[in-house]
């Protein structure tokens, strides 16, 4: 089997759909009912602003929160669209954290919720009510801006009194997504990529996955599924049988993805919203991680204790994170991991045939970054204009100068196609190299036992463990410490380190079950959360 994808596909996106990308990290804006607003910050263009406490049901516990919203480059087209995942925080002194709100409904546009002025838009809101998305409700391209957009909060769920509500501060994040559709997928590229997956001993074609039943993996000669192995302890070997439970997300049901992965400045964002102890654990800066507040392989985090994590750089990807910390992150946003067969699916595409060796923008052609052009202030571009992603180790003069990643959604312009933006079928970008995308690996039964369970927004409190993940079935789960270790998490899409391009390639195994409970300078990756 093979074939080529179809470039008029991504002209839908990647000549309308992402250009001038700059800074990239959260939209917080943080509200106050006593005192108005207290402060913005803003992303990618995605501007949260003007928020405000309309009213307040004390016989429902809800108080309705409205805000206007905007950001550029979206689309919907007949294969997909973007999104923004709007999630609230809350807060009756910073000092202790902030608590996760849930809000009241669930569905498209709820009672009480509003999109505002923009009646092109809708409020998607899933049953657990720990966020929503705001996306186009119909086809089309270019800029949102809404005013007065409303979100209702059921802060009696969360525990609060109608007399404490009235004092609490609030802040309001967003993250720009990319919806995956529900459809077939195809896992491996004919044996060409390190321990890809196959049909069989004696068959190189791809495992081909068109519902979300569980997967019996066995060891026959052809026709079906067949498991090769990177060889990483703890790793089922070449040739095992097991099941793959239909729990596990197999990237066949829709789901979001975040469109770039995790940024210093969202990193700082979540960081700066945990509690003092909390901190310690997720401090990246620290012995186990950088060991510096310098700028280390150019990730500019700086942390003291005596105040909040800053960043140099917001926009750049970030570094650094060990799966302990991608999964609080996760579950502080109400997300989860990505299993590496979504990895896969968010690459190539629905019921697309793999191409030998190819890369997430469907090819084996690659350039890598090396020239910076302008200050890196979130509109710096490469003046090696046909570069499509950051591999190989490069120091790159222009800039910072420096090894390390770049800008996410460093690639895009206004004319770029897929192959020149170096993104995946569907719009997600850097699904190679910068920094590596942690998954949920298929090659263990520690990764096998993730039951694609969404976080809740709150992290562990228990001495010692403070700061973690709560989910019992994501990998590295402890009882009484929540995710404190990496077994059953993995690597996928290579790094700026890098340097082979077959460890880009999307369907390259070599560490997709490598478990690794380090901070490693080329260690990144992002989030996702099944449709509702």
């Amino acid at each position: 089997m093979g074939g080529v994808v179809d470039e008029r596909d991504f002209k839908r996106i990647f000549t309308m759909s992402i250009p001038g990308l700059k800074t990239i990290f959260f939209a917080v804006i943080a509200i106050y009912l006593s005192a108005g607003i207290t402060g913005i910050l803003f992303a990618n263009d995605l501007d949260i602003v003007n928020g405000s406490i309309e009213s307040k049901d004390t016989s429902g516990n809800t108080v309705v929160i409205e805000f206007d919203i905007s950001w550029k480059n979206s689309w919907r087209d007949m294969t997909n669209y973007d999104a923004v995942w709007i999630f609230v925080k809350f807060s009756a002194d910073e000092d202790s954290g902030w608590n996760h709100a849930t809000l009241k409904g669930s569905g498209v546009t709820p009672d009480g919720f509003d999109a505002g002025t923009n009646t092109g838009i809708e409020i998607v809101v899933p049953s657990d009510g720990k966020g929503c998305f705001i996306q186009r409700s119909e086809n089309g391209t270019g800029d949102i801006a809404s005013e007065g957009v409303k979100i209702v909060w059921n802060y009696g769920y969360d525990g609060l009194l109608d007399e404490e509500v009235d004092n609490v501060g609030l802040k309001i994040f967003g993250i720009e997504m990319v919806y995956i559709p529900e459809g077939a997928l195809y896992a491996g590229d004919h044996q060409t990529s390190t321990a890809s997956f196959v049909q069989g001993s004696g068959d190189p074609d791809p495992w081909y996955i068109d519902d979300n039943s569980g997967i019996s993996v066995e060891n026959v000669a052809s026709n079906s599924y067949y498991y090769v192995s990177g060889g990483n302890a703890g790793e089922s070997a070449t040739g095992s049988e097991f099941i793959i439970p239909a729990s596990f997300a197999k990237g066949y049901t829709a789901f979001y993805i975040m469109k770039y992965e995790i940024t210093e400045g969202q990193w700082v964002g979540f960081f700066n919203s945990l509690t003092d102890s909390q901190k310690i654990n997720r401090d990246i800066t620290g012995a186990g991680g950088k060991n510096s507040d310098g700028v280390v392989r150019r990730n500019t985090v700086s942390w003291s204790a005596a105040s909040d994590a800053a960043s140099l750089r917001p926009d750049r990807s970030c570094g650094y994170l060990s799966w302990m910390d991608l999964c609080a992150y996760a579950d502080w946003a109400a997300l989860r991991p990505m299993t590496e067969l979504e990895y896969e699916k968010a690459a190539r595409g629905k019921d697309i045939l793999p191409v030998a060796g190819e890369l997430p923008w469907g090819n084996t052609s690659v350039s890598a970054a090396s020239n910076i052009a302008g200050d890196e202030d979130g509109s710096e571009t490469l003046s090696n204009a046909s570069a499509n992603v950051n591999y190989n180790n490069v120091t790159f003069s222009g800039g910072d100068g420096g090894e390390g990643p770049l800008r996410a959604g460093m690639f895009a312009t206004a004319t770029s196609t897929r192959q020149q933006s170096g993104a995946g079928y569907y719009g997600v970008m850097e699904l190679a190299g910068n920094v590596w995308e942690r998954c949920v690996t298929a090659g263990n039964e520690e990764g096998r036992a993730f039951l694609s369970t969404h976080g809740d927004g709150n992290l562990t409190t228990e001495a010692g463990h403070e700061g973690n993940a709560t989910n019992a079935s994501w990998p590295g789960y402890q009882d009484g410490q929540g995710v404190s270790g990496a077994s059953g998490s993995g690597y996928r899409g290579g790094s700026w380190f890098i340097s082979t391009t077959n460890m880009l390639a999307v369907s390259n195994r070599s560490r997709a079950a490598l478990s690794d409970n380090g901070r490693n300078n080329d260690s990144g990756g992002r989030c996702v959360r099944s449709a509702p």
